[in-house]
């Protein structure tokens, strides 16, 4: 009894016990727990939800008196003698959420399912009995905050006995400790003072601890400095449900959930500003609020603070402040609306680090790429691996740095950030010297991968003592590909600084290499850099190296025959300056390649033919290798098919009997290409397995080359169209267009043309069927 009033508890045992049910009976018939029963019962818990009183009165089989008797017991039971802190005391701002639907539905679900009897807490993940723990982590800005808050709001009817948030300090010089923690919740749930005052603050944890279990509420521990300050919060018993929100990942804290947040995705982050600057100048132009969005690194907080300032300047267009934020050495400063500042967020972090790691934050400013790997950052600080290791995860820890794998990435914003400390708390020289570090070691490491594929030179050398392993081709081009925009970065700045001999060799080193990664969008870009910088060398041969591969890349990566053309023949004048009959042989062969794309077949003829003149004298087997296919290729597409295949079984011939003094890398190459245009010969000729079969074999040759993939599956499609196998064809051109960026960007859109030109077609004959 209290207060006259029959308890919760007592009413639902009398019930129980009149329908002659144990708690296991009733427990069946509710589908509430034997655990939640007992505990009700006893009176450890306060009186459950309403749909938990109607499963406890069916599985009674209650009539409407004693159901509605049930009900207003356990409203009863509801009011504990004190007041909840609801949710009305939460901080504002909370009105125009968007985003976040997975991270939000996520909380609500939790708080929902846990709800009914704390049965999450009994047979939850955790593996556990206890309240809910959610950690949400996240760099400075996310809006882990105000997602906390939202769904706090959301579910505050799980929670009957209160709703509590409390700020931590946690970025504060000096955090509030948790017995000053634990006091204000106590306060908050309006425990009497000479109750604390009785048990002394020696007696608070414990007195803490009862209060949280034996009352349903939700707790918002925000902004949390360390695992220190939260443990102790954290109730070990009960159905409440404790939101912990910080910077940093609290990786110490064991069975807990975690629930991570970055930047908001595009769609989202233009959202949230049309909401703040409104619908009509939001659609005056959209691509300048894109462009604002993107600007803020799609960051809540710069978000915000940037909708805040455009909607108190009614008379700014979006575009002017685009204009404004488009300036990266103003960006940071223009992100401040009022007492608000986003680099404000970040110091208040940046300030917690480590000298040591501090140091590296500001040198990851250097980084030219938008990730880094722990080697490469390794170089700009001289530290040990494995010390730059913890280090950055030491930055990841306290939300600074984000990482995916191996690879690390700073946020934009956090960049920009970065940059302004690096000038401010470190000298030029140093700075400058930090980034040579980085530049000498990708280049140094991009030249040694990219030899695994050079003919002569292949493995590593005795004398290579880096510390990437380059031990396999595989993993050479996996770091080429991985640290393909740093080392691009660095040999941009060669190039700009006059180091032509680094140039060359580099791009020396990555020239058979690039038939690897063909569409990664920079070749055309690396060699014609390249032979600028052997024409500052003045030697010929070098020059006309260069000069070939340039022709080469401007031909069939970006379709530019006729600029590929002049490039081959400046080439073929400086290997004729050198008396180089290899590099002659090449230009030769590039003209060749050049005017069988324009459909010039009698020059092409003539080209391909001085070629193989040109290697078979000075001995080159790589060279004739391409000789022999391009002219095989040429009689195909100049209507000549059934000579095309006798030159192309000739020339598979030619590569079996040459075996290892061709690279297996160059040969397996050779054979996609082969097996592509032997495959058309044989649709001129009307043999579509053939055709279907020689497509089908360079695919399982390409293995890992995606710009090969993708060419080959076009290919297979339109074969497949052309013997009316509309079924097949479809499959072909999606697996086109799933190849993914590193696809020809041609042949991707050629597939979904041809897509989009089948969901319009009829449907097909019921004879269309497989090969």
């Amino acid at each position: 009894m209290a207060g006259g009033q029959v308890t919760f508890g007592t009413l639902l045992r009398e019930l129980r016990l009149a329908a002659s049910l144990t708690i296991e009976g009733l427990a069946e018939t509710s589908g509430v727990s034997v655990r939640g029963i007992g505990d009700l019962e006893r009176g450890r818990r306060a009186a459950p939800q309403r749909r938990t009183v109607a499963a406890l009165a069916d599985g009674l089989g209650l009539g409407d008196a004693e159901r509605e008797r049930l009900l207003v017991a356990a409203r009863t039971g509801r009011v504990p003698g004190y007041s909840p802190a609801g949710v009305s005391s939460f901080p504002r701002g909370i009105d125009d959420f968007i985003g976040r639907e997975h991270e939000f539905k996520q909380l609500t679900d939790l708080a929902h399912r846990s709800a009914v009897d704390g049965e999450g807490g009994e047979d939850g993940p955790r593996g556990h009995t206890g309240p809910d723990v959610v950690v949400i982590s996240g760099p400075p800005g996310a809006g882990k905050t105000t997602l906390a808050l939202q769904a706090a709001q959301e579910v505050a009817d799980a929670f009957p006995h209160g709703q509590l948030v409390v700020d931590l300090r946690g970025t504060a010089d000096e955090p509030a400790g948790p017995a000053e923690l634990m006091l204000g919740v106590l306060k908050a749930l309006q425990v009497a003072d000479r109750d604390l005052a009785r048990v002394g603050p020696e007696g608070h944890p414990e007195l803490y601890r009862q209060m949280l279990a034996d009352q349903r509420c939700l707790l918002v521990l925000d902004n949390a400095r360390d695992e220190a300050q939260v443990r102790p919060l954290l109730p070990s018993a009960g159905t409440g449900m404790v939101l912990v929100t910080s910077r940093r990942m609290l990786t110490g804290l064991d069975s807990v959930r975690r629930l991570p947040l970055g930047e908001l995705g595009p769609q989202e982050a233009t959202a949230l500003l049309a909401g703040l600057v409104g619908a009509d100048r939001a659609a005056a132009d959209p691509a300048a609020l894109a462009e604002v969005a993107e600007l803020c690194g799609h960051l809540p907080l710069a978000l915000r603070v940037a909708g805040n300032w455009l909607a108190t300047r009614t008379g700014w267009s979006v575009r002017r402040l685009a204009d404004r934020l488009a300036r990266e050495d103003r960006r940071l400063n223009v992100l401040s609306a009022g007492d608000v500042h986003v680099s404000a967020a970040f110091e208040l972090s940046y300030q917690q680090l480590t000298p040591t790691a501090a140091r590296l934050f500001r040198r990851l400013a250097l980084v030219p790429g938008a990730d880094t790997s722990p080697t490469a950052a390794a170089q700009l600080v001289g530290q040990d691996l494995f010390d730059t290791e913890d280090t950055l995860e030491e930055l990841v820890e306290t939300g600074l740095l984000g990482s995916n794998g191996t690879r690390y990435r700073l946020h934009d914003l956090l960049r920009l950030y970065a940059r302004t400390r690096l000038s401010a708390e470190e000298s030029a020289a140093d700075a400058d010297a930090a980034r040579a570090a980085l530049h000498s070691w990708l280049l140094e490491t991009a030249t040694v991968a990219g030899r695994w594929y050079e003919p002569d030179y292949g493995a590593l050398p005795a004398d290579w003592s880096g510390d990437v392993d380059l031990s396999t081709a595989d993993l050479a081009r996996a770091w080429l590909q991985a640290e393909g925009d740093n080392w691009l970065a660095a040999y941009r700045t060669a190039a700009a600084n006059g180091d032509h001999s680094t140039v060359v060799e580099v791009a020396e080193a990555l020239h058979w290499f690039s038939d690897q990664w063909i569409f990664w969008g920079h070749w055309t870009e690396v060699f014609d850099t390249a032979a600028r910088s052997a024409q500052a060398l003045g030697d010929p041969l070098v020059e006309a190296t260069q000069l070939n591969y340039h022709a080469w890349a401007l031909s069939l990566i970006e379709g530019r025959h006729q600029d590929s053309l002049d490039r081959a023949a400046q080439a073929l004048a400086a290997a004729e300056r050198a008396r180089d009959l290899s590099q002659q042989a090449w230009a030769h062969t590039y003209q060749h390649s050049a005017y069988r794309r324009i459909g010039d077949f009698e020059r092409s003829m003539g080209h391909t033919l001085r070629a193989a003149e040109l290697f078979e004298a000075c001995g080159d087997l790589n060279g004739a290798l391409q000789a022999r296919f391009g002219l095989a290729a040429l009689l195909v597409e100049s209507g000549r098919p059934a000579e095309g295949l006798t030159r192309f079984a000739e020339t598979f011939a030619f590569v079996e009997e040459s075996g290892d003094r061709i690279a297996p890398h160059i040969a397996r190459f050779s054979r996609i290409q082969m097996h592509s245009v032997s495959s058309r010969a044989h649709r001129q000729l009307g043999d579509w397995d053939s055709a279907v079969g020689h497509l089908r074999t360079a695919l399982e040759l390409s293995q890992d080359n995606p710009g090969m993939i993708s060419r080959t599956f076009n290919s297979l499609g339109h074969t497949l169209l052309e013997a009316g196998r509309t079924g097949p064809a479809r499959d072909a051109f999606l697996s086109c267009v799933a190849v993914g960026p590193e696809a020809d960007p041609s042949r991707v859109a050629d597939a979904r043309e041809q897509l989009a030109l089948l969901d319009a077609a009829p449907e097909p004959p019921p004879g269309d069927s497989s090969p």
